[in-house]
């Protein structure tokens, strides 16, 4: 079912004038909901005393708005009233006034998915306050971590994308140039695909021809469309336009076919990689032959939570960014919640060490991530972050750590993920963490583990326990075999336990042994390791700060 949507570009504190006039069409149209995409308030060096008492009447409740709004983040901070009664309200304003974030994904009632960014980028971003969401600027790496949102109705930021008017016939009178357009908004558009994607020009009004993106091997089919509008501010001289409507349906599919007067998108001109493009080779994993390595029906499972709605999700506005330490490409390393380690349990390190490796693409596993490009990227970063904190234990410990990385991939997950923790490379050497693990699964009568290496495990016909087992071998060690591998960088030993539904499986089994093997018995349950968020945050400033050597996230 469509809606109507009503989007106003830079109010500049004029609220009282803009609340009447979205009033009087509100009256006549029945919009679902509004949302201002420039600054609700004026510039506080500008503030006059009348705009003071215009926030006061509308912290105080005496303004009426006529429909639910949203405001976005723009270029000018927040009145301090404002922010007051945002951090004792949940957001609201005030009643029918919420405030978008800084950085948020959020879902209305009328099932519209929004993704927005504000304020300006800035390159060296101060130290974080908890007043931080407030102020009118963003980093690349906020960008990045709305990127695994993966898809939006609406996108709305504060400044454009790179590249924006590339191929556009459309003339843009402004007589302060164009916006400054940002590469990581074009990243960050490219990926969401939004249909409709929100920005602001002060003194002018542009929207692009719509243009469409490239089918993906997940939708070999279809051509998403993005709409570009920039919005002029209420009240510009030009009497530019300053508001828009227009109706959405969530639910509606994108066009099988380029309608006509829409270009190709200009963002992937502007460094994106192209989409892959469906070949006859992929096709085979969606056909009914039994050849080519086809997918069992066990694949295909209903698919887990949004983006919005899951815990590893970056765009999940509940996330708990503070444990977040390291941000790639494809993948990020996050420190673990109620850690299996403490900071006394390798005293070489001082910290838990106890790391979360994460897709930023959201699925349930490595092999379920359509896009082949993007399975076997996120797959290498996620190996290339293993090799990184391995140089990091032979920095801080020498041949004293090495590490036990293990997977839990069934198709009815909710985000892949690997969990990291370093153990006592003795206990490696003298053979007990591969004997633990076997002996534990022969205990629970689970299958036998296969020494394997299995790669991003697409090829993998059933769900599986993954257990990687790495260390720096003693001189006189040998090579191994099968899925052993030794080199200067470190002995590795790959194992996998099928998982069918013929068992039952301990979804703890990891950490179970692992928590056996160290003497760590009293903190199987993550829920019995709780720390205080200060303690949280230490134990993930400790670790970037051994791992910031290693991190080739910081490269760029």
């Amino acid at each position: 079912m469509s809606s109507k949507i009503l989007v106003i570009g830079g109010v500049n504190g004029q609220f009282p004038a803009v609340f009447k006039k979205i009033y009087n069409l509100h009256t006549k149209n029945a919009f679902s909901f509004a949302i201002i995409v420039g600054d609700l308030f004026a510039d506080p060096l500008n503030t006059t005393i009348e705009d003071k008492a215009n926030v006061k009447a509308l912290v105080d409740g005496k303004i009426t708005i006529p429909l639910p709004m949203y405001f976005a983040l723009g270029t000018h901070t927040f009145p301090e009233e404002v922010i007051s009664k945002l951090e004792t309200s949940a957001g609201e304003v005030c009643s029918n006034l919420y405030y978008l974030g800084k950085r948020t994904t959020i879902k209305t009632s009328e099932g519209i998915r929004i993704v927005a960014l504000g304020g300006n980028i800035i390159p060296n971003p101060p130290a974080k306050t908890e007043k931080d969401k407030y102020l009118p600027h963003y980093t690349e790496e906020d960008a990045r971590i709305l990127r695994g949102a993966n898809t939006a109705d609406i996108l709305v930021t504060n400044q454009w994308p790179a590249g924006i008017r590339t191929g556009s016939k459309v003339n843009y009178a402004s007589e302060q140039g164009e916006p400054s357009p940002q590469q990581c908004l074009a990243d960050l558009c490219s990926n969401l695909k939004p249909r409709y994607h929100f920005s602001v020009s002060p003194d002018a009004f542009y929207e692009r021809e719509p243009f469409f993106h490239a089918p993906t091997e997940a939708s070999p089919d279809t051509y998403p469309i993005t709409r570009f509008i920039s919005l002029a501010s209420f009240g510009n001289p030009k009497k530019q336009k300053w508001i828009y409507a227009f109706s959405l349906d969530p639910n509606a599919a994108p066009p099988v076919a380029v309608p006509s007067g829409t270009t190709a998108s200009p963002l992937s001109s502007v460094g994106n990689k192209r989409p892959a493009q469906p070949s006859q080779e992929s096709s085979y994993r969606f056909s009914t032959d039994t050849g080519h390595h086809r997918r069992p029906h066990k694949r295909q499972r209903q698919p887990p939570p949004t983006p919005g709605e899951c815990f590893f999700c970056l765009s999940n506005p509940n996330l708990a960014t503070h444990l977040i330490t390291s941000i790639g490409n494809d993948t990020y390393l996050t420190t673990a919640k109620g850690p299996l380690s403490t900071s006394k349990t390798f005293q070489a390190l001082g910290f838990p060490s106890h790391i979360l490796i994460i897709p930023l693409t959201h699925a349930p596993t490595l092999a379920a991530i359509d896009d082949e490009d993007s399975r076997q990227n996120s797959y290498k970063e996620m190996m290339k972050y293993r090799g990184a904190l391995h140089n990091m234990l032979k920095k801080k410990s020498g041949a004293d750590l090495g590490s036990v990385t293990w997977e839990v991939s069934r198709a009815g997950g909710v985000h892949a993920h690997w969990q990291f923790l370093p153990v006592p490379a003795n206990l490696i050497r003298r053979g007990l963490v591969e004997a633990a693990f076997k002996v534990e699964a022969e205990n629970q009568k689970y299958p036998a583990f296969e020494k394997k290496d299995i790669g991003d495990g697409f090829q993998e016909p059933n769900d599986f326990f993954r257990l990687l087992v790495w260390n720096l071998p003693a001189s006189n060690d040998d090579e191994g075999n099968g899925a052993g591998r030794q080199s200067p960088e470190g002995k590795e030993s790959s194992f996998i336990l099928p998982l069918d539904s013929s068992f039952r499986f301990d979804l703890q089994f990891g950490r179970r042994v692992l928590a056996k093997l160290l003497g760590l018995d009293k903190r199987v349950d993550w829920r019995d390791c709780g720390q205080t968020q200060e303690q949280e945050i230490a134990d993930a400033e400790a670790f970037k700060t051994a791992f910031k050597d290693f991190d080739f996230s910081l490269e760029e």
